[in-house]
């Protein structure tokens, strides 16, 4: 059996969610990377397989779809949870359609981040 990755990437432009998800993430024992935007994490040299992806829906410039479908290709490994506050009409299907593992409301509790990360 594989192991399961020890690495969560968060793309969050609300730097307030970021520390306070990446406090979370780090408390249940992972290394955590936070980004402000998806093209910071494109541009990163991180690798981006193997690892967890936290990606906030809605973020300026190229958004949640669009991003996933961009790292498809990059980083078939990476597992991409999409996580909003705003749940708009048609993002789930959009999202998980691109490739998304699976789409979750924020606030997110540490249970639930618990057990999405131990997936």
């Amino acid at each position: 059996m594989e192991p399961k990755p020890r690495i969560v990437l968060i793309v969050e432009d609300d730097a307030a969610v970021s520390r306070a998800l990446s406090r979370a993430v780090r408390s249940l024992g992972f290394s955590v990377y936070a980004f402000e935007s998806g093209e910071a994490l494109l541009a990163s040299a991180l690798p981006k397989s193997s690892a967890v992806l936290l990606l906030d829906l809605h973020l300026p410039g190229i958004g949640g779809a669009e991003l996933i479908s961009a790292l498809a290709a990059d980083a078939p490994d990476l597992r991409i949870a999409v996580m909003t506050g705003r749940d708009v009409a048609g993002a789930r299907e959009a999202c998980l359609e691109a490739g998304a593992a699976c789409y979750i409301t924020k606030p997110i509790p540490r249970s639930d981040l618990a057990a999405l990360l131990d997936s």
